[in-house]
């Protein structure tokens, strides 16, 4: 009798512990977003957290493109951003872009419309709003 029990019970401790560990990740995708200072015809940001990467994905609109386009021969007007984000705090973080005296890093909050840009230049930070988003989606999924 004590024999079957305890079968039983060791077998449940696995099954247990591997029910227990389902794997939640979520993905945050911002779209429609309007930039303060350039237009886009698209212009969205995916978060997902699981890999800690956020792509971006953007097409300027004719204006914007040609702005830029008079500078640099390698602007695209579609283009496609990759990028590592980090989680401190509440705050999710792209890398840092820059020199070490001079850097800039997007800031996205969970469930905030605001994308902001933290600029650091000296030790000196300065954060500025970049860009609304009208769509904020969260999506949970579970493997």
């Amino acid at each position: 009798m004590k024999s079957r029990i305890l079968k039983k019970v060791l077998f449940l401790i696995p099954v247990f512990f591997i029910s227990s560990n389902v794997l939640y990740s979520e993905i945050i995708i911002l779209s429609e977003c309007k930039n303060l200072n350039d237009n886009f015809i698209k212009n969205e940001y995916i978060l997902d957290l699981e890999k800690s990467s956020m792509t971006r994905n953007y097409i300027f609109d004719s204006k914007t493109y040609k702005k830029y386009r008079i500078t640099d021969l390698s602007i695209k007007k579609e283009n496609s951003i990759e990028q590592f984000i980090y989680k401190d705090k509440n705050l999710f973080l792209t890398e840092k872009m820059g020199y070490p005296q001079f850097y800039t890093q997007l800031i996205f909050q969970k469930n905030n419309p605001v994308i902001r840009v933290k600029t650091v230049i000296n030790n000196e930070i300065g954060i500025t709003e970049m860009s609304t988003c009208n769509k904020v989606e969260v999506f949970e999924k579970e493997s």
